[in-house]
């Protein structure tokens, strides 16, 4: 039997739901109350009328916010890719060929440290306030190591993804024709138990468009919902195909025309804005402004990965969106925790409303606007995921 805890003496509490609190998309409540039952919130409000309860547990004049839902990340490798940073950030551009660094190192390590160094990366993002991630395969491109990659984080999240169209395996690299047809067939077979979605690297020295529907499509059709990493180093088909396919989220958009805004802010397809990329291999930022103006959903993530955004800080890469992308501070907030879930097709993360799951994070400042007011400094205090306060 579950017993119920009320927190009390929350400075600020971010809701995500505009019927509570001040109306705003973020339903801001001030010196608020929220009451857990189980897993779920079931009462949020002010102080002053909160229910009755069987425990009691005193925020401290901290601000409440819903845990970040970090919907894009690649978290399942080996290795690292610091000369590959070191020599970029001396110079040297971008591509995407420094991928087959980590998968020659991902295949060469064993199921136990790839465990071992994924469960490492979600200790400290939680400690930074991720209570929901996504994660990929895509770091191993044949069918045995897919499979595992996917196998291996399915034990830690429900939002696993299938991207062995990352890049063109190194083993068939004179016939892209030949993966692709490995992408829908044989690999997809074995990896979609293990998976909710199916990516694709929809890129100049990656996937063409043709290659990317033709992928998408397959996995649709085993079950696997698309989401696609879109127009990061150039303009490119992948927005619009996103849309097409009605996929969950279009990810990067750094490069879009007007006509690909357009198509976002008429569809479901989320925008999610991953700014740890541009701001370690020094590209230009996506133009954030442009795609709330027009009404499109903007989630935001770390695509923390080894090459070119190696941090799970949500917290940084809302600072990032506030200073470098012209989003406000509730944007970002909303974006990475509302946005991130939409990106995941949820309804029961990234708010703290009645019905939603208990993930929260206490900061220790009155308000979530030092996120990006704070840059850099460990906020997080205090932390619940599924009704369960961590330590």
């Amino acid at each position: 039997m579950s017993s119920s805890t009320v927190i009390t003496n929350i400075a600020t509490l971010v809701t995500n739901d505009p019927s509570l609190g001040d109306g705003s998309p973020l339903g801001l409540v001030e010196d608020a109350a929220l009451v857990i039952d189980g897993d779920r919130v079931v009462w949020a409000g002010e102080s002053s009328r909160a229910p009755a309860t069987d425990n009691r547990i005193d925020a401290g004049g901290r601000a409440a916010i819903p845990g970040f839902v970090d919907s894009h990340s690649h978290l399942v490798f080996a290795g690292d890719r610091t000369e590959e940073f070191n020599a970029r950030m001396s110079g040297r551009p971008y591509s995407a060929g420094g991928i087959r660094t980590t998968v020659a190192a991902t295949r060469a390590a064993s199921d136990a440290d790839l465990e071992a160094n994924l469960t490492r990366h979600l200790a400290e993002a939680l400690r930074q306030g991720t209570t929901t991630f996504e994660t990929k395969s895509g770091y191993g491109l044949t069918v045995e190591d897919e499979a595992r990659a996917l196998r291996i984080a399915a034990a830690h999240t429900d939002e696993v993804t299938y991207l062995g169209a990352h890049i063109v395996s190194p083993d068939l690299a004179d016939d892209p024709a030949a993966y692709v047809a490995l992408v829908t067939g044989e690999m997809l077979d074995a990896c979609a138990p293990h998976a909710r979605w199916i990516d694709v690297f929809c890129e100049k020295g990656a996937f063409d468009g043709d290659q990317a529907r033709a992928i998408l499509t397959a996995g649709r059709a085993k079950g696997l919902h698309p989401r696609i990493h879109a127009n990061q180093l150039s303009h490119g088909p992948g927005v619009q195909l996103a849309v097409e396919l009605d996929a969950a989220s279009a990810d990067h958009c750094t490069h879009l025309t007007d006509a690909d805004v357009d198509a976002l802010a008429n569809s479901r397809t989320v925008a999610t804005l991953l700014p740890g990329a541009e701001f370690s291999t020094r590209a230009e930022w996506p133009d954030a402004r442009r795609l709330l103006d027009a009404g499109v959903t903007v989630a935001l993530s770390t695509d923390c990965n080894p090459g070119s955004s190696f941090t799970s800080s949500v917290p940084f890469c809302i600072a990032l969106a506030v200073r470098d992308m012209r989003m406000t501070p509730d944007e970002a907030l909303w974006s990475a925790t509302a946005g991130g879930a939409a990106a995941l097709r949820r309804d029961d993360v990234g708010r703290l409303a009645p019905g939603a799951r208990a993930d929260l994070a206490l900061l220790d400042a009155p308000s979530h606007v030092h996120l990006a007011y704070r840059p850099g400094v460990p906020l997080v205090s205090g932390m619940w995921r599924g009704g369960v306060r961590l330590v």
